[in-house]
């Protein structure tokens, strides 16, 4: 399948409130185990986290919540639309929190991710992730338990 570019109509965009309605619809259709209600009203709300999402015709095509931590920031969710995928919103949304994390000043940016999820792997790779380590049976799947892989991304040089 060839691959598709991002929009130029499509910016990546701050998310307030009154997008949970969106978020909600979009975690429920593009996760396998998808975040709350409640906990993705918490990302909205709380000072720590830069929630981004990227909109075609009004409609949230894809979204990814960024938490500062102390000396850290780390990517707690990426989702795309499944019909919007393989268009680049989820290389566009990182690049963007990346940006967002060095902003903070943080050293690295932390995520974790299925080790099944090849497609989130190869782009998180592609941004200059690398694979620390992984916890084993941390997510469950329809065969019972599968790993995560542990990656993070320097942000300050000389720091690994």
């Amino acid at each position: 399948m060839a691959r598709r570019t991002v929009s130029l109509t499509m910016r990546p965009e701050r998310l307030e409130l009154d997008d949970l309605p969106g978020l909600v619809a979009l975690e429920g259709e593009g996760q396998p185990h998808p975040w709350s209600k409640a906990q993705l009203h918490n990302a909205l709300v709380d000072e720590r986290a830069h929630v981004l999402g990227m909109k075609a015709h009004a409609v949230l095509q894809g979204f990814a919540v960024f938490y500062r931590l102390p000396f850290e920031a780390e990517l707690q969710a990426i989702t795309v639309a499944p019909q919007a995928r393989r268009q680049g919103i989820a290389s566009v949304l990182l690049a963007h929190g990346i940006t967002q994390a060095r902003a903070w000043n943080s050293e690295r940016l932390l995520l974790e991710v299925r080790a099944s999820n090849q497609a989130a792997i190869a782009v998180y790779r592609r941004a200059g992730f690398q694979q620390d380590g992984v916890r084993r049976g941390y997510y469950r799947n329809g065969a019972g338990r599968e790993d995560a892989w542990l990656m993070s991304l320097p942000l300050v040089a000389g720091k690994a």
